[in-house]
């Protein structure tokens, strides 16, 4: 569910700065007519588009997410653009218009930064810090880098399913399954393929079975 709804949201977020888009050139360029034809033709789409914006990313809020300051500054930036898309429009504000979109694209920006903070594993001694218990040698390998690469998300006990993390004391996926997803990425899971070599690849799937129950 948690992949339909992130698709879904991005989606809309492309759709919602289109529409912003359009509607910032046709009042820099001064084509009055055509912004209040375009507002008017699109006033259903773009409330229905605006309300599966928040929806989708509130849905994915409530899962859960790994906060830092970027990801506050994020939403700073999409609740102050809304109001100010609106007011900028509505009385043809350049100045309120134009910044609008600014921080609509601004939040994009942050939310991939935000990202990709979260893949390198920057953000796990805000959230979390890993358990301090002590592993077999056979599993140390691997343990180091779960921990920091995917202790965020999945806890240390691997149950904590934030931002949408599969349960892996539940998972059933053999050792070839993990490798696959580690290396592709899943969801809102990004890939490692890059970021791992094969041998650390391997041994955080290892790691990762011997978190079941």
């Amino acid at each position: 569910m948690m992949t339909g709804i992130t698709h879904t949201h991005k989606l809309v977020v492309t759709l919602f700065l289109l529409i912003y888009l359009i509607k910032l050139v046709l009042l820099l360029t001064n084509k009055k007519d055509a912004l209040a034809n375009f507002t008017k033709r699109f006033k259903v789409p773009e409330m229905i588009i605006s309300f599966l914006f928040l929806a989708t990313g509130g849905y994915m809020l409530y899962s859960g997410v790994a906060y830092t300051n970027l990801f506050a500054f994020k939403l700073a930036a999409v609740f102050a653009s809304i109001p100010l898309a609106i007011i900028g429009f509505k009385k043809q504000n350049k100045a309120l218009a134009v910044l609008s979109v600014l921080l609509i694209f601004g939040a994009y920006g942050m939310a991939e930064v935000h990202k990709k903070k979260v893949a390198r594993g920057e953000v796990s001694s805000a959230i979390e810090e890993a358990s301090s218990e002590t592993v077999s040698a056979e599993l140390e390998v691997g343990y180091r880098v779960y921990k920091q690469r995917c202790n965020v998300c999945h806890g240390k006990d691997g149950a904590k399913q934030l931002s949408g993390a599969a349960n892996l004391q539940e998972s059933e996926l053999n050792q070839e399954d993990i490798i696959h997803i580690i290396n592709n990425g899943k969801g809102r899971m990004a890939s490692y393929g890059n970021l791992l070599t094969k041998d650390e690849i391997n041994e955080v799937a290892k790691y990762v079975q011997s978190l079941r129950k």
